[in-house]
């Protein structure tokens, strides 16, 4: 009987935000489980299921959907963030147990909730149905213990002086979260934000999208006082270990990638000589922090990609385009691994957000920090401070940063000594996270030791 028991998997239901940002990670993430003998149902909004395309690409993931509340358009059809997020908190719940309730009467029963840490709540129905519960935090470690310190009264927002948190450098105003150092801005967010934490002593697993090497002092930190454990980067395999057979892409993409034409012109320039910049899916910049970029481009005289979404392509200098054919390519979106993977490129301009990060962690190139928001800045302090990969040009009193800086930090990074030892360090972290999800690294004895425990409560 026993062994007869143990020879069915586990079913983990995996529960995303609805966002390509969220989407990407738990996906990769599902991968591994299904690697490691679990079975998947992935779940996101049913309008989001609708929108994403190449998410049923891997047969081995079931799909299904619960209801925010705005089936037909989501969250750009609630009147504020606000709205939404009130209607999805009612309704969300509602939907998941009846996913629950349908899957048990089919004879699939789960076994575990993984739930993006967005959705506390996941973890009530988790309970109600005597489910396993693990929330999953898409964020750094540094970022999410902010926020803990938030929701414990520990910390107090907005913060005017520097912090000191244990197992990180020491953190200025402008390296904490934006929802931290200006609350005013997105109060909805700080909500949510916060409000990860608010069951967390309840939950059976804290699983955390970051490399325990990267942040070994704080992850030591967060394992006395919760059952955390460190399972990425949720990363393709083939950028990694290569044990999961075709995995080259996360799958889905809200936008559609100018594929051919970005690789071709990749592919004519000199090894290092690519300044590659991308604000990833979310981020709107300001008109003249976009004017300034594309000054400090062009006055670098470097070969660039630069990814400027169709939403954001008037705030280009007029012609911008034609004047610097020669030597830069502007494209609507791009596959961003294959870019960051290929020998041309020299330095990553980004926005810091965490997947951009860690992919250029795990790939091995130097980045440019200009943070917009979120989580943005206290990223950029990791990479210029703590992993010394990076430079964070200085912003001026309207918060912009200047083309003078911007080229300033290109020649430094790609002829400099700094940039030098920059390089270095990008190729020891590329190595440590390659470790680190290869079979008996760090991030591959988590999962293993996850789904483990899933298997015996059989």
């Amino acid at each position: 009987m026993e062994d007869s028991r143990k020879s069915h998997k586990p079913h983990c239901l995996v529960l995303s935000f609805p966002a390509q940002g969220h989407i990407n990670p738990m996906l990769q993430f599902s991968k591994r489980l299904i690697h490691k003998g679990a079975g998947v149902t992935f779940v996101t909004t049913r309008f989001m299921s609708k929108t994403l395309h190449g998410l049923s690409s891997n047969p081995s993931i079931s799909l299904e959907s619960i209801s925010d509340g705005f089936d037909d358009g989501g969250m750009k059809a609630a009147s504020s963030r606000e709205a939404y997020l009130e209607r999805f908190w009612k309704i969300g719940p509602e939907t998941l147990s009846e996913l629950v309730e349908r899957l048990i009467s089919s004879g699939r029963p789960p076994s575990c909730i993984v739930y993006n840490s967005f959705l506390p709540w996941a973890l009530d129905v988790a309970q109600k149905y005597g489910l396993v519960g693990a929330v999953f935090f898409t964020m750094s470690c540094a970022v999410s213990s902010v926020f803990y310190h938030c929701q414990k009264g520990l910390l107090e927002v907005p913060v005017r002086k520097q912090v000191l948190l244990p197992g990180m450098p020491p953190l200025e105003p402008q390296d904490m979260p934006s929802y931290v150092s200006d609350p005013e801005s997105y109060p909805a967010n700080l909500g949510v934000l916060v409000g990860q934490f608010s069951n967390l002593d309840k939950v059976d697993w804290v699983l955390c999208n970051t490399v325990y090497e990267l942040e070994q002092e704080l992850v030591d930190w967060f394992m006395k006082v919760m059952p955390f454990r460190t399972i990425g980067p949720t990363v393709p395999s083939s950028y990694l270990d290569n044990r999961l057979e075709q995995d080259t892409e996360y799958g889905l993409s809200i936008f559609q990638p100018e594929h051919d034409t970005t690789m071709k012109w990749l592919s004519t320039k000199p090894k290092g000589s690519v300044v590659y910049v991308s604000f990833g899916s979310v981020a709107e910049l300001k008109i003249d922090q976009m004017q300034e970029i594309a000054m400090g481009l062009k006055r670098s005289n470097r070969y660039f990609l630069w990814v400027v979404r169709s939403s954001e392509e008037d705030k280009l200098p007029q012609d911008y385009a034609k004047e610097t054919a020669q030597k830069g390519l502007i494209v609507t979106w791009c596959p961003q691994l294959e870019v960051l993977a290929h020998e041309a490129l020299g330095l990553f301009l980004t926005h810091c957000g965490w997947n951009s990060t860690l992919e250029a962690l795990t790939l091995g190139v130097p980045m440019m920090a200009i943070p917009q928001w979120t989580d943005q800045p206290t990223n950029a302090k990791h990479i210029m401070d703590v992993w010394k990969m990076g430079l964070r040009p200085p912003v001026d009193e309207r918060g912009v940063v200047r083309s003078e800086d911007i080229e300033n930090c290109i020649r430094e990074i790609m002829e400099g000594e700094r940039g030098k030892e920059m390089r270095e360090n990008a190729g020891k972290w590329r190595k440590i996270i390659k470790e680190a999800v290869s079979e008996g690294g760090s991030s591959d004895r988590n999962i293993e030791e996850f789904v483990a425990s899933l298997i015996d409560k059989l």
